[in-house]
Formats: C-alpha cells, structure tokens, sequence
C-alpha cells in the first residue's frame, strides 16, 4: 500500500520525490481540453484525498470524500468486512488550484470503507458542494459511473505531496493481492506514475473528461510476492505475476449505483455492487 510518513521516507530514501510535478498539457481529444490540477483534491494526516460527486448529486447535497480504506483513522478494515455509518470527525485540508490549502473540511461521518474487492473510504463532510464553491470558488471532482479503458491517459494527483504524476492505465489485473486483502479488476499504471507513501487516496483522473475513473492505492515496492507493500497480480487461472515497482489504482465506477437522493448510501440499490457488510 502507498502509506504515509515512514513507509514514505524508507521510498524517499531509495527514489527521491519521484518526478516532478507535471504541468497539465493541452489534450488532443475530441472534447474540450481539461486542465488537471490540484483544484478539489484535499490532504489527510495521513493520506491523499478528493472531494468527490457523483453524476446525480445536488449542489445542496453534503459534500463527499474520497480516499483508501486502509487509510481509515481506525484502521485498516480487516478483509471482509465493511464498515457503514460510523462517526468520524476526521479533517481534511481543501486545495486550490496550485495546491495551497484553503479551507478545512471536517467529517461527520465514515459512510462507507473496506478493503475487501476495492480499497476506499467515503466520508460526509459537515458542508454543501454549494458552499465549498460559494466561499472558495472549488468545485468537486465527479466520479465516472463507466469502467475506464485500458491506454487511456491519467493524472495521480497527491494532496498530501502535492505533485501530480502523469502516465497511462497499462491494463487491468484480475486480481490484485497484498498480504490478506484481495483486490478485483485493479488498474495498473504505466511505469512514468512512480506513486510513493502519502500519495494513497489521491484520484486518478481521465485528462480527456476531468473526472475520476480510480483511487491510487499501492504498488510492488521490492519485488516480493504477495506481501504487504508488494502486491501480485493473479489471473483468473491462479497464475502470479510480480511486478517490481509498479502501482495500482481501484476503480471507482462501481461506487454511483450505490448512492442516491441527497448523496445517501443504499447497498440495495439497483445496479449496486460495492460489498456489503
């Protein structure tokens, strides 16, 4: 998993920062060029983070945040289990464009988090997405509701480092393991996304739409198969790969059809997919 502080200072001390902080480029794509900065992605304690919409929420509704399960203030959840409706009064600090915080955003509650199949966390946070914009002009990132496409161009962007890594999705991996959490239909990046400790929770953006199509939540840092800090991909026959300093991201697609009217999470709604506790 991409964890903080420690685990990122052992990274820093064999990678660097990575690469530097990419400008957003000017898109080639059929629809109007976006801009990928730091606008509506927020810093944990601990972590990397969004502020996050889905296609039909209201401006009136309760903003949301986005980020891993294993960075989770209680704990990483164990496998199987998912946790719903617990209180949390968690702070965030809400980044402008260039990344200078300016505002922090507080949480009232853990509405969903686990690492079984995926890896996030979503909480409700004290404010609107209408008052978020009315005092600071930042509007949230919207998350996909279709499953992204393999070759597709991407942003991580870090909140907690500030610093956007550009690469590509690489393809998508049938199982991804790390030590006893199992991941399903994981995006793995190209090589150029050199995603260290910190960096988890931080949105991967699709540069031609501007919207979220994953969550950036670990990588193979020294070759091990299977371990913490060093996840396999397994194929759908049991076949394992290592891949030695390659990350990962768990998509966000599935997360739309379990939330409705006023950003309410309901595990039956239909077309809802998200494990369930």
């Amino acid at each position: 998993m991409n964890k903080p502080l420690v685990a990122a200072l052992a990274s820093l001390a064999i990678t660097g920062m990575g690469a530097a902080p990419a400008v957003a480029a000017p898109q080639t794509a059929k629809a109007a060029a976006v801009t990928v900065n730091f606008a509506g992605t927020v810093s944990l304690s601990n972590c990397s983070g969004s502020v996050i919409r889905f296609p039909n929420s209201a401006d009136t509704d309760p903003a949301l945040v986005l980020t891993n399960g294993h960075c989770l203030e209680t704990g990483f959840p164990d496998p199987g289990e998912v946790i719903t409706g617990q209180s949390s009064s968690r702070t965030f600090g809400l980044l402008n464009s260039s990344g200078t915080k300016v505002a922090t955003l507080r949480a009232n509650q853990v509405v969903y988090s686990t690492m079984t199949d995926t890896d996030i966390t979503i909480y409700r946070t004290t404010t609107t997405y209408a008052a978020i914009k009315s005092s600071y002009g930042i509007s949230p990132l919207t998350v996909s509701a279709t499953h992204p496409v393999a070759g597709t161009a991407i942003k991580v962007v870090s909140g907690y480092w500030k610093t956007i890594y550009s690469c590509s999705i690489d393809g998508f991996v049938y199982r991804l393991k790390e030590g006893d959490w199992t991941w399903k239909d994981s995006v793995r990046y190209t090589s150029a996304c050199n995603t260290i400790g910190g960096t988890s929770g931080s949105p991967v953006i699709d540069t031609s739409t501007g919207q979220v199509v994953a969550v950036n939540n670990t990588g193979n840092e020294d070759g091990e198969r299977c371990t913490v800090d060093n996840p396999c991909e397994v194929d759908a026959n049991g076949n394992v790969t290592v891949r030695q300093g390659i990350n990962y991201a768990e998509e966000t697609y599935l997360i739309p059809a379990c939330f409705t009217t006023g950003n309410v999470l309901n595990l039956s709604a239909s077309g809802c997919t998200l494990p369930k506790p």
